[in-house]
């Protein structure tokens, strides 16, 4: 993942504006919460910095109290840009001949701390907002669908919210993945 070009203080101000212009993602949650969390948990800073400068734009969606946790999900209007054209997971990567791609949803995720969002969190994002409307998402796969070969996706097309299905060695140029972070 490449180097972030801000600084924590940086990162800070950039998801206290995105919190606060999108406060209907979460109505019940405070700023000042959230960054006390921050501020009790820098290494979270790490992930959301890799986020931010993958083009997610994370925001706090949630909060659960029997885990006592945020949880933080990339909401940029299309799949980010820095995680496109990516095979699903490093056995799809290591199966194709030729023209491999860089790396993979899964690996590039883990690199950067965060899990693809499941079918179920990709249809609860999709309530916040629409997403996905020129692209597409991978999503973490159930293991029999893998198991077979395959691998899910979903976008948003026709005011509709699809899951789909590929190849989990196949790759485009506008499919990414988004992930989900708990802090």
């Amino acid at each position: 993942m490449s180097t972030p070009d801000f600084t924590p203080e940086d990162l800070l101000m950039i998801l206290e504006k995105r919190f606060n212009a999108n406060q209907e993602r979460h109505p019940a949650i405070l700023w000042e919460d959230v960054l006390t969390r921050l501020n009790a948990k820098p290494d979270a800073l790490k992930t959301l910095s890799a986020m931010e400068a993958s083009g997610g734009e994370p925001d706090v969606v949630d909060f659960d109290a029997k885990n006592n946790e945020f949880l933080f999900v990339d909401c940029a209007a299309e799949s980010p840009k820095g995680r496109r054209s990516l095979c699903y997971d490093r056995a799809a990567w290591e199966k194709r001949k030729e023209h491999k791609p860089a790396s993979s949803a899964m690996e590039t995720a883990a690199e950067m701390g965060i899990e693809l969002l499941s079918e179920k969190d990709y249809r609860a994002l999709q309530e916040l907002g629409t997403f996905d409307q020129k692209t597409s998402s991978w999503l973490r796969t159930p293991a029999g669908i893998r198991k077979a070969g395959g691998a899910i996706f979903g976008d948003f097309r026709y005011g509709t919210v699809f899951i789909y299905h590929n190849g989990a060695e196949s790759y485009y140029a506008a499919r990414g993945f988004r992930g989900k972070f708990r802090v």
